[in-house]
């Protein structure tokens, strides 16, 4: 009897249609473990920013992050749309302050990594993006003139403990508010998910453990991710992105295109908050990123970064403009690789079936 079962197990799972427990090549365990926050390096110096890591900067930073008084209505604050109990975004197709907004609104764990801000790239340091929505007409709208004298009416001590008496000059203080904004952004830090413990799980050799963790869908799943799919050709490293800027054929509005990167270059070039200009705290060599910026090319048109995947279960909807609602809707559109309406998609077709798509958002799911 309990020979007829083993063999009676045996043929049960080679019947035809069971899935097989999914293992893992030297190569794929390495690249697991790439994708982990235990590889993550320490957070980069911003030269531009000599209060980047300033402890009391931080504190003040975050006051006035989220300080509803720097707005033209006394309504909006950062918080508005990077709200902490929504991964730092507001889960609305485009950003709201005053007005709607033409993008949606980016996450910010991580941020202090990037290189470039904004789905166009077109802030070179976060402070310099930490104060581009004050002034803008939809999102707070105020001046710099305003937001100096709020710091002078209310945060006066705070703000000369950090950065000693408030001068006349208003841009000076505006510019020393990104810089504490932004030292508070960069202890905004990616939260350890079930990525993190199954590649840890896999380098300790402890399959039992993983097998845990993961369902065998998820794993089916993160294996097409890190091959068959080609997710990590720009989905990789522990933040999940190579924090560049690609076109990915997404649905644009035919009157009045997006063009991304292409325009995005030039506002960083001309932004007077810039790591070249006269309120950063860097020399030129220490800018070569934007003093080397290609500025020019038929291939940025229609270029959006590259946003970091974790956390994306949590923040419909999906790409520059929310034009997907589902990460269903994100895979379906990679998967066909549609001509781009507007520049040349570097997508070709991946040709998964169901089943696979269906893995491959189990596995997006355990990403938070």
């Amino acid at each position: 009897m309990l020979l007829l079962g083993g063999v009676l197990g045996l043929l049960l799972a080679r019947a035809p249609g069971r899935a097989e427990p999914v293992s893992w090549t030297a190569k794929e365990r390495r690249t697991i473990r790439s994708l982990s926050l235990a590889a993550l390096p320490a957070v980069p110096r911003d030269p531009s920013n000599r209060f980047a890591d300033n402890r009391a900067a931080a504190k003040l930073g975050r006051k006035f992050f989220f300080d509803r008084g720097f707005s033209a209505n006394g309504r909006v604050s950062c918080s508005s749309c990077h709200m902490p109990k929504r991964s730092s975004q507001d889960g609305r197709q485009r950003g709201r302050g005053l007005g709607d907004t033409p993008r949606r609104t980016m996450p910010l764990a991580g941020v202090a990594y990037a290189k470039w801000l904004f789905w166009d790239g077109r802030r070179d340091s976060l402070w310099a993006q930490a104060l581009t929505p004050l002034t803008s007409n939809v999102e707070h709208g105020i001046t710099p003139e305003f937001a100096a004298r709020r710091i002078g009416s209310h945060y006066r001590r705070a703000y000369e403990q950090v950065f000693g008496a408030v001068p006349r000059g208003v841009n000076v203080v505006f510019a020393n508010m990104g810089k504490a904004i932004a030292a508070y952004e960069r202890t905004l830090s990616p939260v350890r998910g079930r990525l993190d413990s199954f590649a840890a799980a896999l380098a300790r050799g402890d399959s039992a453990k993983a097998a845990r963790l993961f369902s065998e869908a998820e794993a089916r799943g993160l294996k097409l991710f890190i091959g068959r799919a080609r997710c990590t050709n720009c989905h990789f490293g522990p933040l999940l992105t190579n924090g560049e800027f690609h076109n990915t054929g997404v649905p644009q509005d035919r009157a009045h295109p997006d063009r991304g990167r292409a325009d995005g270059v030039r506002l960083v070039r001309r932004d007077r908050f810039n790591c070249l200009g006269r309120f950063s705290d860097a020399s030129p060599q220490q800018c070569a990123a934007l003093r080397f910026l290609v500025t020019s090319g038929a291939q940025l048109a229609g270029q959006f970064k590259v946003p970091s995947l974790r956390g994306v279960a949590e923040r419909p909807p999906y790409m520059h403009a929310g034009q997907f609602r589902t990460l269903r809707g994100v895979l379906e559109h990679y998967n066909r690789a549609p001509r781009a309406r507007f520049g040349h998609t570097e997508l070709k077709p991946l040709r998964l079936g169901d089943a696979q798509l269906r893995d491959l958002e189990a596995f997006l799911r355990t990403l938070g």
